[in-house]
């Protein structure tokens, strides 16, 4: 995952995104009605891929993009006195979904979800973004379809535009997404900015997405989507006006999301902020329809969450509500001086919090 914050003050922002943008043929009138079938066969070109993407996404402009989909590259210009925010993130087969049993609705959804997921974590807002999929022949068809259907479903959600990208031939299916954000200048939230006595919270309930994802391996034929955490597997919702409501208050000292889960990335924040933390198992909220000690476990260490985790400054808690919209805000633990994770155990003492959560580079044992 690549992140990165970019301000130009005082001038013109233009940005040139030097990826090839999706040069499609011109589209006959009224080809662009959105949620049309795609034909069940393989493509005869890529010009042909392009147009029955491209058609999914129409118009091809707004929100700050002056120019999308159909030239070399995209024209994004954020509103006068915001910055822009760039993210990118991958999505692939047999590491993220698994194509024979993920509905291709949810991995179109989930590829922009968990990217848009680091705009809120800033605080900002998703305006645009790239695509670049690379393919095998045999699902240029129905599991095409059922992907950019909800793909879109995600970017209306998200009110994000489509503005180019990339295609080409693989033998599995792959698939990067980079999203472009914006958000006013001053109010941008970052990993380095808790300190010493600050409270941590977390939105949601940690560990409820790797629970669905446990549940959706044992699944057989139709899914119980009203199931909360088999949702929160398949369709995870970026929290993204949590965050910018966080930004506009400057109620937030320091902000991410969880996505490789609570332990690892509660590591990384401390260390952007030069300080420690201490978790106490017994405020976190706990996915439901296990036993206390395996929920633990996850909500300590299960990823693709996609919740918020900040810390608030002591004097600001008050203005801090117990929910928002809706969505449970919890305090945790909180930041100390020092170094590392600590987290309370059994005996009710302090010992060392393992980052055990996603790491694709971890060595097995």
């Amino acid at each position: 995952m690549y992140i990165s914050f970019c301000r130009l003050p005082g001038q013109p922002c233009i940005f040139l995104y030097l990826v090839q943008c999706w040069e499609a043929a011109p589209l006959s009138k009224g080809a662009g009605a959105l949620g049309s079938r795609l034909k069940m066969n393989n493509f005869r070109n890529e010009d042909a891929l392009v147009r029955e993407i491209a058609r999914h996404f129409l118009p091809r402009s707004g929100r700050g993009l002056r120019l999308g989909i159909g030239d070399d590259a995209a024209l994004w210009k954020p509103k006068p006195g915001f910055a822009s925010i760039l993210t990118s993130d991958w999505f692939l087969e047999s590491s993220h979904f698994l194509r024979e049993k993920h509905p291709p609705d949810s991995v179109g959804w989930k590829c922009l979800a968990r990217a848009a997921s680091d705009i809120a974590a800033m605080g900002g807002t998703p305006r645009c973004f790239l695509l670049n999929l690379a393919l095998p022949a045999a699902t240029s068809g129905k599991w095409l379809n059922g992907f950019l259907l909800g793909l879109h479903r995600a970017a209306k959600s998200l009110d994000c535009v489509l503005a180019g990208g990339d295609t080409t031939r693989n033998q599995r299916i792959l698939i990067s997404v980079t999203v472009i954000g914006e958000i006013r200048e001053g109010q941008e939230l970052l990993r380095s900015g808790a300190r010493s006595g600050d409270l941590l919270y977390v939105s949601g309930v940690p560990g409820e997405a790797e629970h669905g994802l446990r549940l959706f391996r044992k699944s057989r034929g139709r899914m119980n989507l009203k199931n909360e955490a088999l949702r929160k597997h398949l369709y995870p919702e970026p929290r993204v006006a949590l965050g910018r409501w966080l930004a506009e208050r400057k109620l937030a000292t320091a902000m991410m999301d969880l996505s490789d889960g609570l332990s690892s990335d509660l590591a990384r924040m401390c260390t952007a902020s030069g300080v420690g933390a201490q978790v106490d198992p017994g405020k976190l909220p706990l996915p439901h329809g296990m036993d206390r000690e395996s929920a633990k476990e996850l909500a300590l260490h299960g990823g693709e969450d996609y919740e918020l985790l900040f810390s608030v400054s002591p004097r600001r808690v008050s203005r801090l509500p117990a929910n928002f919209r809706g969505l449970r805000l919890t305090q945790i633990g909180e930041i100390t001086a020092g170094s590392g994770v600590r987290v309370f155990g059994r005996d009710g003492k302090l010992e060392p919090l393992r980052a055990a959560g996603w790491d694709p580079f971890r060595q097995k044992k």
